[in-house]
């Protein structure tokens, strides 16, 4: 089944038909390629079964997001995009991502310049640029391509360490804001 994955995973990046990052600061420095992360949807399942499908297997971990006065704001359970064929598939394959739920990716370092696009996606998420010390530098709402967009024209910059992405103005719900604090375990 893993193998199964894998060769389905090689298939996506290959073809360049899953949502992607365009690359960006040394962008291949830890396996990847120019296109080593994602502006992707959400998972097959909902609530308590984040993640399934494609992600099933993938490592979790739950990220809270702080303010200046160290209040929790929300907290979703988040599969972790720690490789250059993850980020790649990123959200790709998900019909929808539930309230609780999102994607972390990680790099090994820091990363002036990343562009995230919504390739082949069919609902908005927020996307969520963090630093090396999990500081919030810049929040995007990404809304879903238009029905005769696939995506690439969408494209939403920053720079960090760590990109979330959760449901479409997720952030605004949760009153979320450039400066707080992203809290998680890797």
């Amino acid at each position: 089944m893993r193998r199964r994955r894998l060769l389905g995973l090689a298939a996506a990046a290959t073809t360049g038909a899953a949502a992607g990052c365009l690359g960006g600061d040394d962008a291949t420095s830890d396996g990847g390629d120019s296109t080593d992360g994602d502006a992707g949807g959400g998972p097959d399942g909902a609530g308590s079964g984040w993640p399934a499908g494609a992600y099933a297997d993938y490592e979790t971990t739950t990220v809270t997001i702080e303010g200046s006065d160290g209040e929790a704001k929300g907290s979703v359970t988040a599969a972790v995009a720690d490789t250059g064929p993850k980020r790649r598939l990123g959200l790709s394959d998900a019909k929808s991502l539930p309230e609780d739920g999102g994607m972390l990716f990680a790099y090994d370092s820091p990363r002036e310049s990343l562009t995230y696009v919504m390739r082949r996606m069919s609902f908005g998420i927020d996307i969520v640029f963090t630093d090396g010390d999990r500081n919030i530098t810049r929040i995007h709402h990404a809304p879903e391509p238009g029905p005769n967009e696939d995506g690439e024209a969408q494209q939403y910059d920053g720079s960090g360490q760590y990109v979330l992405e959760v449901p479409y103005e997720w952030t605004d719900r949760h009153e979320v804001a450039v400066g707080d604090s992203v809290r998680f375990n890797l």
